[in-house]
């Protein structure tokens, strides 16, 4: 990867050894690496037994999950927050490992539609829960920085799998996460 930022460096017209670029391959090769870090992790090392026995059959949210990601048409950052919700059937999972769950699927090139729908299969497979729902917001580098340049733009996804699909509970997960 050094060798094709360093590529990428001259093809933009720069000088690779200007003080200044000199090291910059091995850093953009590391960032990469660190951004795309959710290709070499896997969910059930990441849940690590985390699921646990409950009698709770009300709905679990975990809201405003900050979201990094890179855009897989330009390379370019999106960055959001992620709410997530479950309707246990007798297990809930560690609070932390939702975030966690979703900083995985985040951590790849990715379109936020896909991202949502994974979040939310992932959740729903690993709790067995009786439905999930997810909600993504986030501005796109590519539409602000390049193109239409629109600087105030939020795109949001949802996905809504089992009984989240139903209306009365797709509307309780979206009135919750409205909320402050």
């Amino acid at each position: 990867m050094e060798r094709l930022f360093r590529e990428l460096i001259i093809g933009v017209g720069e000088n690779p050894e200007r003080e200044g670029l000199v090291d910059t391959p091995k850093r953009a090769a590391k960032a990469i690496q660190y951004l795309t870090k959710g290709y070499h992790e896997n969910i059930d090392e990441v849940i690590n037994n985390a699921i646990f026995e409950s009698n709770s059959e009300e709905m679990v949210i975990v809201k405003n999950i900050e979201l990094y990601s890179l855009c897989e048409h330009h390379l370019l950052p999106f960055i959001g927050k992620c709410h997530v919700g479950y309707l246990p059937d007798g297990k809930v999972i560690g609070l932390s490992k939702v975030a966690r769950i979703v900083d995985v699927f985040a951590r790849r090139l990715q379109i936020q539609e896909n991202l949502t729908q994974q979040i939310a299969q992932v959740i729903m497979e690993k709790t067995q829960s009786k439905g999930a729902a997810v909600v993504i917001e986030a501005k796109h580098m590519c539409m602000m920085m390049r193109g239409v340049e629109k600087q105030n733009s939020v795109m949001v996804t949802s996905c809504m799998l089992g009984a989240c699909k139903n209306h009365s509970t797709r509307s309780e997960f979206l009135s919750l996460i409205k909320e402050k």
